[in-house]
Parts: C-alpha cells; sequence; structure tokens
C-alpha cells in the first residue's frame, strides 16, 4: 500500500462533531467511549469514512437512559442506534462472545468493562485525545499494506463464516495484501462460511464492485475455496486458453473486463459473468486453427440466470445482469443499414445501451490485445444508433401510431392475443420502413392480419 503511517494521534478534526457530541455524553455520564471499526481504520489511512461505530463500557440498559430516543436494534448484544441529523450511529456494549453455532452471531455474549477483552475483534482509538489503542499491531500491518487477523485466524474464521469473504473484499477495497497465514486459514473453516446466508454474499460482492480493482477479492476467492462454494461456474474458465484475439484465459479475461467496466456493482457483476459461457462452447476449428466459442453468449445468459436468483439478486437486476451477458457480442459493420440498427435497438432494448457500450468497453481492454480497431468500431456503432434514434424510429409498440384500443374500436378486432400479434407484425414493417408508421397506412394493414389470423 506503501503510506507512511506515523505513531502520532489521529486528528480529531476528521471525526464528525456528532459523533465526539454521543462520545462526549457518554463521558459527562461516568462512561468511556471508543470510536471502532473501519472508520478507524480510515482514519490511519487518511481516507473519508462513511460509517461511524462507538463501543463504551455502559450497559444496554444504561445507553437506552442516556439516550432515550436510541432504537434497540440489538439491544441482546448490547448494541443501539442513535439518530443524529438523519445520520445512524451504533452504539454497542463493551463485550467478549460465545460460541459462534450458526456461524454468523455469538450464541451468547458476556458484557465487560475492560476494552481489552473487545479487542479480539476490533480496532479502538480514543475520540477524546485520539489516541490510538492498538495491541494487535493493525496500524503497522496498515503501514505494510497487509492484511491480517486478530489472533489465530482459524479460530476468527470458524467463528463468523461472513469473515472469509470479507477479507477478500478488504483486500481489493483496501488494496493490501492478504497475510500468508490469514489466508492458509481461509480453506480449512469453509465449512462454517458455507453457513452463511445468500443475501449476506451478494451484499459483499456488491460492496466489491466498488473497489478500484475488484479483481483483487475474486483472486484471493479463487485460490481459498470461497469461489467454489459460491460461485463455481466460474472456475471452469481458470486456466482455459482462448485465441489469437486474447492474451488472458478466460478467468482473467472475466475479471479484467469487471475491473474495466464503471464501478457501477451490477455492471460489473455482467462483466464477470459475460465470459461464463465459454468453456461450454470452446470448440476446436480445424479451419481456423483455432479455438471458436459460438454461441457462448446464450450459453452465458442460461448459466447466468440461476447464478443471480441464487445470489438473491432482485429481479430487475437479475434481468439486468442476464441481458448484458445475453447480447454482450456485437457483430456491427459499417454495412449495417438503419433497419439493421433499428432490429438491434428492439432486441437489446433501448434501456440496456449504454450498460452494453460499456461492457463491450471493458470487453474489449480485457482482451490484452490492441483494441484500437474495437473501439472504433463500438464508436461507429454508438453513433448510428444516435442517428436512428434521433430520427424518432418506433423501437417498440407503445411508439406505433396506432394501439390496441384503435383496432379494437375502429376495426372491431375482439380482444385477445390476436392485437398483440398484430402489433409486433406492425412494428417489424416499421422497422424495415419507417415510412410506414402513420395511422391511416398502419389501420389498414393492421385490418388484413387480423382478418388472416381470425379466419
Amino acid at each position: 500500500m506503501g503510506e507512511n503511517v506515523e505513531p502520532s494521534a489521529l486528528d480529531l478534526e476528521s471525526v464528525p462533531r456528532d459523533v465526539r457530541d454521543l462520545c462526549a455524553r457518554l463521558g459527562a455520564q461516568g462512561k468511556r467511549a471508543w470510536i471502532v471499526g473501519g472508520c478507524v481504520r480510515d482514519l490511519i489511512r487518511g481516507k473519508a469514512a462513511n460509517d461511524w461505530d462507538i463501543a463504551t463500557d455502559a450497559r444496554p440498559q444504561e445507553l437506552l437512559a442516556i439516550f432515550p430516543r436510541a432504537i434497540p436494534t440489538g439491544i441482546e448484544h448490547g448494541t443501539v442506534t442513535v439518530v443524529r441529523g438523519g445520520a445512524h450511529y451504533e452504539v454497542t456494549t463493551l463485550r467478549g462472545e460465545g460460541t459462534y453455532t450458526d456461524g454468523r452471531r455469538p450464541d451468547w455474549v458476556e458484557f465487560v468493562d475492560d476494552i481489552t477483552a473487545d479487542l479480539a475483534r476490533r480496532d479502538f482509538t480514543d475520540p477524546i485525545d485520539g489516541k490510538v489503542v492498538d495491541p494487535f499491531g493493525g496500524r503497522d500491518d496498515l503501514a505494510r499494506g497487509v492484511l491480517r487477523a486478530v489472533g489465530d485466524p482459524r479460530a476468527r474464521f470458524a467463528e463468523d463464516g461472513l469473515r472469509v469473504l470479507r477479507a477478500a473484499r478488504f483486500v481489493a477495497s483496501l488494496e493490501l495484501s492478504l497475510d500468508p497465514d490469514t489466508e492458509a486459514a481461509i480453506a480449512p473453516t469453509l465449512d462454517t462460511f458455507r453457513k452463511v446466508a445468500a443475501e449476506r454474499v451478494r451484499d459483499e460482492w456488491l460492496k466489491t464492485m466498488k473497489a478500484p480493482t475488484p479483481s483483487r477479492a475474486f483472486d484471493v476467492m479463487q485460490r481459498t475455496g470461497i469461489l467454489g462454494i459460491t460461485c463455481p461456474e466460474l472456475l471452469g474458465g481458470v486456466g482455459l486458453q482462448q485465441n489469437k484475439w486474447h492474451a488472458y484465459d478466460v478467468w482473467r479475461h472475466n475479471l479484467e473486463c469487471m475491473d474495466a467496466c464503471p464501478p457501477d456493482p451490477i455492471l460489473r457483476v455482467a462483466g464477470l459473468l459475460h465470459d461464463v459461457g465459454k468453456p461450454q462452447t470452446r470448440v476446436w476449428s480445424d479451419k481456423k486453427q483455432d479455438y471458436t466459442f459460438y454461441e457462448h453468449d446464450r450459453v452465458g445468459a442460461e448459466i447466468a440466470a440461476p447464478i443471480a436468483a441464487r445470489l438473491r439478486f432482485s429481479n430487475e437486476e437479475q434481468a439486468r445482469i442476464v441481458a448484458l451477458v445475453r447480447h454482450h457480442i456485437i457483430a456491427y459493420t459499417p454495412e449495417w443499414e438503419d433497419s439493421a440498427v433499428r432490429r438491434w435497438i428492439r432486441r437489446v432494448g433501448p434501456d440496456r445501451l449504454d450498460d452494453l457500450y460499456a461492457l463491450c468497453a471493458g470487453d474489449a481492454r480485457a482482451k490484452g490485445r490492441d483494441i484500437t480497431a474495437d473501439l472504433e468500431n463500438l464508436s461507429a456503432l454508438r453513433a448510428h444508433v444516435g442517428r436512428v434514434i434521433a430520427e424518432g424510429a418506433a423501437l417498440s409498440t407503445r411508439d406505433l401510431k396506432i394501439n390496441g384500443h384503435d383496432m379494437v374500436r375502429e376495426l372491431g378486432v375482439k380482444p385477445g392475443p390476436v392485437i398483440g400479434q398484430v402489433l409486433e407484425a406492425l412494428l417489424e414493417a416499421v422497422t424495415n420502413d419507417p415510412a410506414l408508421n402513420e395511422r391511416g397506412a398502419l389501420l389498414e394493414r393492421a385490418r388484413e392480419l387480423a382478418r388472416e389470423r381470425t379466419t
């Protein structure tokens, strides 16, 4: 990481006034308070912190007395949420913990007065004078660019299955290297990780996608066996040679594409999965004397759909991921006529265009070859699409000059599937010749088409 971290006190001006006021209020009641966790790490690294958590020796019921409007979000574990200026701050009683039967939450907690008993799972700094309490050398690790579990890493990972995935994420989001002993402890504790809910895996993926280089995390997942549990479909690309157009195997190409996409988490998930169909479609061509991957976009979409569902992405997110995987291959040439461009827009959906441009640019950059021609071709397509859209092309049945109500009212067509079939046929005709999108001409053609389908 290369940051020079001095052992001096932290700059308290970086701590929000609301946080300092909360700690001061606890202090006025004779209680001690520390800001804890990721915000401390961010302060040490000179980065902006988003989430601010506070630990205190006040017991849960004392917290509710000190902050009467606090929300008892996790009172059984000593946590309340205090709202200040619309921001939520978690305040948690210092505690020791029992076993983790479910691999996520402790079976019991023991509230303590000594901060040392809590340090095995946190970093702490005292916000009154800015001094860092760090008996486990976390500050030195940050200075060396190393991520290391506190104490025995196998014990930490066996307690909470999500920690192995968080370790992978932090490698990417904090741009750290994983301590060898910490990495070696992941594989033996994966049985605990298997207990983690799919929604939590998804959330970690989405957080990872906001990192500068999310592939750093997925490399850790692949090396340690995490990915074999969450997304084994991707492992078929590891070491799978492509063809002369690619410098990397399928696995590395997927990662490079993900990194090259803008930091939109769902777009980057699509980048990660865009060539997941290649292992099943790779065929050696004697004619080309190279490998081909025909229809890997279609096969990839069929593979991506259950992955996105299994990881509990929303229906909208699933549809977006699958559509991008399905349509990421664009065979555009300058010889395409306007009708071909209109038909392509209809197929992929006008609302997917910007996503596809970004994904295809990332795909090109992930080849590891000269991509000048690829990017020029993509730019030409984008310009051609812009011209077609500017001309007011009908891209869906909603853009036609007539609708189903017109067919019922003026042509006497009975409501039913015939109406949808006729409108689709009209859209196809208008795609070929936009001049046909006139009310009178469409009604006459609709009359003929409806008659053919009802006689």
